[in-house]
């Protein structure tokens, strides 16, 4: 579905990232994995296309997706993104919130897909209620939600379980699984929490300042191995 090729990122006059080479197929959980400032959210907003990359090939299900390609285009094409913070609008209502992700589909397929509110219910409760009035975690549930409305063949969730509490980490998990069992989605998964991680994994890649130090599927990546790539 998605794969990469040499890709390197520049802040200014700063190398972020230095020939990202890696894959994320369907079906499967690509976990991005790696110490705070070694570059997997800068790589995520390369792939979305929320800072251009400087150099390098990026192919999304057989298309190539140029460097100058704007955010937008890359959603139409397919990529959905749930970046760390969540984003939502906080002055809109929730059903204004996953309205938003209309502008990425035709006028004829804009309605809300039962299925946002059978993997998070609080959400058909809640549809009349601000954005900002939500908690942290069902905040997190709308915004991946929302990333569902254009049906993405690829998911970028950046730290879905920041801050929130336990009982929606673990319902995410399960949301995620669900979408992988479908087989028809590639997730890139960024993620502190290493057992969510490792435990939801597929294959993991590994970053040490901005280069790929690992890139493997789960059955070549033992637990000490990664973690010990991964620690401070």
């Amino acid at each position: 579905m998605l794969s990469l090729s040499n890709l390197s990122l520049h802040y200014g006059h700063s190398q972020i990232l230095h020939d990202i080479s890696m894959e994320a197929r369907p079906g499967a959980v690509t976990c991005l994995m790696g110490t705070n400032g070694v570059g997997k959210t800068s790589l995520l907003k390369a792939i979305s296309g929320t800072h251009p990359r400087s150099g390098g090939a990026m192919v999304l299900d057989g298309r190539d997706i140029a460097p100058n390609t704007p955010a937008h285009a890359r959603a139409r094409a397919g990529i959905g993104y749930v970046p760390q913070g969540r984003d939502i609008f906080p002055l809109m209502t929730v059903r204004e919130n996953l309205m938003t992700g209309f502008a990425c589909i035709p006028k004829s397929e804009w309605t809300i897909p039962e299925e946002v509110f059978t993997l998070f219910p609080i959400l058909r409760d809640f549809l009349n209620r601000r954005g900002g009035d939500l908690s942290g975690g069902q905040q997190q549930q709308l915004a991946i939600a929302r990333a569902m409305i254009a049906q993405p063949k690829l998911l970028l969730l950046d730290e879905p379980t920041e801050g929130i509490q336990p009982n929606i980490i673990k319902q995410i998990g399960e949301v995620i699984r669900y979408l992988r069992s479908r087989g028809d989605m590639a997730i890139i998964l960024v993620e502190q929490f290493f057992d969510f991680a490792f435990e939801l994994g597929d294959h993991f890649v590994a970053l040490e300042r901005g280069r790929v130090i690992h890139d493997a599927p789960r059955a070549d990546t033992p637990r000490e191995l990664l973690l010990g790539k991964v620690s401070v």
